[in-house]
């Protein structure tokens, strides 16, 4: 019982850890964009700022996970997934859909990259290209999460 309540306060902290992020992810990749410009850097400037981001937000998030005092010697494992990875996974639904429209939106309103069509307005094509870049990220971070908290059994 005061293992699942611990659980349970320590997914609400890591949950509330990730809400306050989205509004750090939307500076750090402004200011990404605004060195890429400032260095005339043009050229695939949306998928290596966004890559950059989302995989320095990834690692925070499991160094923000570690420190928390999770116990998971009797949380239930289906199928090698640990019940406390599906519910720590669960703080970023939507997360990168938004950060994703957020960075498209800046593009889209950028007056300097109105002169790259290819990054001023990035395609289908190119945005389901960084969205296979990011489900890697992605599933390295997820297994990572899963591993701390089998590790911890």
């Amino acid at each position: 019982m005061i293992n699942n309540r611990k659980n349970a306060d320590s997914l609400a902290l890591f949950s509330q850890y990730i809400a306050e992020q989205k509004a750090v992810l939307k500076k750090q990749y402004q200011q990404a964009l605004a060195q890429d410009l400032s260095r005339q850097q043009w050229d695939g400037c949306f998928q290596r700022n966004v890559l950059a981001v989302l995989e320095q937000a990834y690692d925070d998030a499991l160094v923000q996970l570690q420190k928390l005092p999770f116990d998971s010697r009797e949380t239930p494992v289906d199928r090698g997934l640990s019940d406390l990875t599906r519910q720590a996974l669960a703080a970023f639904d939507g997360f990168t859909d938004d950060f994703l429209q957020f960075v498209i939106d800046q593009h889209r309103t950028s007056c300097a990259l109105s002169n790259f069509p290819g990054e001023h307005k990035p395609d289908k094509t190119y945005v389901n290209e960084v969205k296979r870049d990011i489900a890697g990220l992605w599933r390295h971070f997820a297994l990572s999460v899963n591993a701390y908290f089998l590790d911890g059994r």
